[in-house]
């Protein structure tokens, strides 16, 4: 029984040390910086296969986001720059789609930018609703936005499925897209 309560004391001084260095219990690795110098990073957004991380990158009161790859944290360019300050990034899959609320103006919009093919679109909301946060889904073909109205808050979701093509994991089937399928 003393070898026990002996023991004891060693053994967390040895599970403190690990905790507190990071090593072997499950800890991820931090991701190099990518020397965007002062400011608050917020907002993280990771696509859905973990390649992009997209945040809001805050200096004197403005957002604007910033897309990089992972590992490495290169930056990836972006067409929202016209548009700010941003704020609640979210990624598509592959990170076709980035979904950002926007400032144009006095309105606060919900704009999704098509990466691939290079344009920004702006989702219709209900008239008198001012976007707070948002979440794409991850194949692209839904957006849940939550909206105030009236000094009220909301979630609605909106079908984008003729707005966008599908962004979906590689080689992952669709229904009914090949030869003798119905």
């Amino acid at each position: 029984m003393a070898a026990r309560s002996a023991s004891l004391p060693g053994l967390t001084a040895l599970l403190l040390a690990l905790l507190l260095s990071g090593c072997g219990l499950g800890l991820g690795r931090r991701a190099p910086g990518v020397g965007l110098g002062g400011g608050n990073r917020l907002d993280p957004a990771l696509s859905g296969d973990g390649r992009l991380l997209a945040s809001v990158l805050e200096r004197e009161g403005q957002g604007r986001v910033i897309l990089q790859q992972q590992p490495g944290g290169g930056l990836r360019p972006l067409r929202l720059r016209r548009r700010q300050p941003h704020s609640s990034p979210s990624l598509s899959w592959n990170g076709r789609y980035l979904a950002v609320l926007v400032q144009e103006g006095p309105q606060r919009r919900a704009v999704i930018e098509d990466r691939l093919r290079g344009r920004v679109v702006r989702l219709q909301l209900p008239p008198g609703s001012q976007p707070e946060r948002l979440s794409l889904s991850s194949d692209g073909s839904r957006l849940a936005v939550q909206l105030l109205r009236n000094g009220r808050r909301r979630v609605e979701v909106f079908d984008l499925s003729g707005l966008l093509e599908r962004d979906l994991p590689p080689a992952r089937a669709v229904l009914g897209g090949g030869a003798g399928q119905p």
